[in-house]
C-alpha cells in the first residue's frame, strides 16, 4: 500500500506532466493554426497576440509572446495565489511560462491555408489543451484566473464580463486588421467553448434519483465521495404496492460515474435516474482549488 508521501509525489508528477502536455499543445496551436489564420483568440492569449500585431504594424518588430503574456498575468496570478489556491496558481504559472517559452522558440508552420479549417481545428486543439490543464487542477491563466475568482469567491456570474472583454479585443482587431479575421476568430472561440464544455464537467451538475433498499449505505457513498447531501423520500411502488426509498441528490457531472459504480457495489438492485441539471438555486458544495 502506498504511503501519503508516495501518493503526493505521484500526484505532483501526474499534474506536472499534464500541464506540460497542455503547454506544448497550446504553443504548437499558436504557431500553426492561430498564426496561419491570423486569428485573435479570446482572453489574455488573444490580447497578447493583438499587442504583438500592433507592435509589428507600428514599430516593425514583434515582442516575445512570453514577455507580454507573463506581464499581463502578474496581477491575476497574485490574486489567484491569495484567494483561490496556492498549488492551483503554481501549476497555472508553470503552464503560462512553459507555453510562452515554447511559443517563442518553435518556428511557425502552416498546416493549411484554409482559414475556416484553421478556425475550427485551432479552436478544437485550444479546447483540448485547456481541458487537460483544468483536469490537472490548473488553468491557462489570464481570464481563467478572473473567472474562477469571480465565480467562487464573489458569487458573480463571470461569463458576461469575460465575453465583453473578448468582444472589445475582437473589435479592436477587426478595426485594425480587417473584420474577416475577427469573424473567423469568433468561430475559433465558439468551437473552443463547445468542445471544452464537453470535455470539462467540473461546473456542470447532475440530479440523481436513486430507488434503493439500502438508503443509509447509499447516502454514505454519496457523502463520502462528493461531500454532497441527499434527501430521503418515502414512496410506494405502483406495481408491487411495496414501500420504497428514494434518495434525491445533486452532484457534479464529473463525479457521476464514480458515484454510480460505488452505488452499484453497495446495492446491485438500485434503480438510478440521472437528470441533467441546467439551473440550481441554493447552496451547492464545490470542491476548493488547492
Amino acid at each position: 500500500m502506498k504511503t501519503k508521501v508516495e501518493n503526493a509525489v505521484m500526484d505532483t508528477a501526474k499534474r506536472t506532466a499534464m500541464v506540460l502536455v497542455a503547454a506544448v499543445i497550446t504553443a504548437v496551436n499558436l504557431k500553426t493554426f492561430v498564426r496561419t489564420g491570423g486569428l485573435i483568440p479570446g482572453g489574455f492569449t488573444g490580447l497578447t497576440r493583438l499587442l504583438q500585431e500592433i507592435c509589428d504594424m507600428v514599430w516593425g518588430f514583434e515582442p516575445p509572446f512570453s514577455v507580454i503574456n507573463l506581464t499581463l498575468n502578474v496581477v491575476p496570478a497574485v490574486v489567484s495565489y491569495k484567494f483561490i489556491g496556492k498549488k492551483f496558481t503554481m501549476y497555472s504559472c508553470l503552464m503560462i511560462v512553459v507555453s510562452g517559452l515554447i511559443t517563442d522558440l518553435i518556428p511557425s508552420y502552416a498546416v493549411t491555408t484554409d482559414t475556416l479549417l484553421v478556425a475550427v481545428f485551432g479552436g478544437l486543439f485550444n479546447a483540448v489543451a485547456i481541458g487537460i490543464c483544468l483536469a490537472a487542477g490548473a488553468t491557462a491563466g489570464g481570464t481563467d484566473f478572473i473567472a474562477i475568482f469571480l465565480s467562487e469567491k464573489m458569487d458573480i456570474d463571470s461569463w458576461n464580463y469575460i465575453f465583453a472583454g473578448n468582444v472589445v479585443i475582437l473589435c479592436i482587431a477587426g478595426a485594425l486588421f480587417g473584420w474577416e479575421k475577427a469573424l473567423y476568430s469568433i468561430i475559433f472561440q465558439f468551437t473552443s467553448t463547445q468542445v471544452l464544455h464537453t470535455l470539462h464537467r467540473r461546473y456542470q451538475k447532475q440530479t440523481l434519483l436513486i430507488v434503493t433498499k439500502k438508503p443509509e449505505e447509499v447516502y454514505e457513498v454519496i457523502k463520502e465521495m462528493t461531500n454532497h447531501d441527499a434527501t430521503l423520500i418515502k414512496g410506494e411502488g405502483c406495481y408491487m404496492k411495496q414501500e420504497c426509498n428514494i434518495l434525491y441528490s445533486v452532484v457534479g457531472r464529473d463525479e457521476v460515474r464514480k458515484v454510480l459504480n460505488r452505488v452499484r457495489e453497495t446495492d446491485p438492485t438500485a434503480f438510478v435516474n440521472m437528470i441533467r441539471t441546467e439551473n440550481l438555486s441554493g447552496r451547492f458544495y464545490q470542491r476548493p482549488n488547492d
